[in-house]
């Protein structure tokens, strides 16, 4: 989907905000930032009547702080990047109606931080970025936040978990069904759940091909 004329110019300056002050990583790059708002149209066009200018303000500076996985204060993330985002959008014009709606956007998109989404852009954003953690490019994320946390692909002993405890902190393959295979049953939006199962299927998919390449029969649990 193309960006709105009227909101173009605007997309262009946040994005350079966010490329000058996000600590950026493969997962959590400008590349990340533009699926989320893309995605983010598709949703508001689906669902209707959300704030294009807060959706747009919210896509692109809700990883303004991106603390590690495993960082003790993963949950403060988004409160901080909430906090560090409004003095951007007061600078583009931004009402404080509008910037305290973004805000609210920001800091209830984190799974880690177990906030309720309260309004329209609030639940289509975090929708948005769940999204962006299934399907083809969430299976490259996975496995790109896993080597940037030092933990191995899978367990090459029991790669699907079938006599141990799933772990995703050794093994990045655990973390689909610790986390995103159950990610369908959280979204907020009629067709964010739609897109979600219709990845997470993408998912099982490969999981299925990996099973054969490595020789073993795939526990229904994953298929």
């Amino acid at each position: 989907m193309l960006d709105s004329v009227d909101l173009s110019d605007l997309r262009e300056a946040l994005r350079a905000e966010a490329a000058e002050r996000m600590a950026q990583d493969s997962a959590h790059d400008l590349a990340h930032l533009d699926r989320v708002w893309t995605t983010a149209q598709a949703l508001s066009e689906a669902e209707g009547g959300a704030d294009l200018r807060v959706l747009l303000g919210a896509s692109y500076l809700h990883d303004l702080v991106n603390l590690p996985k495993d960082s003790p204060h993963r949950a403060r993330a988004s409160t901080m990047a909430a906090s560090a985002a409004a003095p951007i959008l007061r600078s583009h014009g931004f009402s404080n109606h509008e910037v305290a709606a973004a805000q609210h956007a920001i800091a209830t998109h984190s799974f880690s931080a177990g906030l309720k989404p309260k309004s329209l852009e609030a639940r289509i954003l975090r929708d948005a970025d769940r999204l962006d953690a299934l399907g083809a490019i969430g299976i490259a994320r996975t496995f790109a936040v896993g080597g940037a946390l030092g933990r191995a692909l899978y367990d090459e002993n029991d790669p699907f978990a079938e006599h141990r405890a799933l772990d995703d902190s050794a093994w990045a393959l655990d973390h689909w069904p610790v986390k995103l295979f159950r990610l369908p049953e959280d979204l907020q939006t009629v067709a964010g759940k739609l897109t979600a199962e219709e990845r997470v299927a993408e998912m099982r998919a490969f999981a299925q091909v990996l099973a054969s390449e490595l020789g073993r029969t795939l526990p229904e649990s994953w298929a």
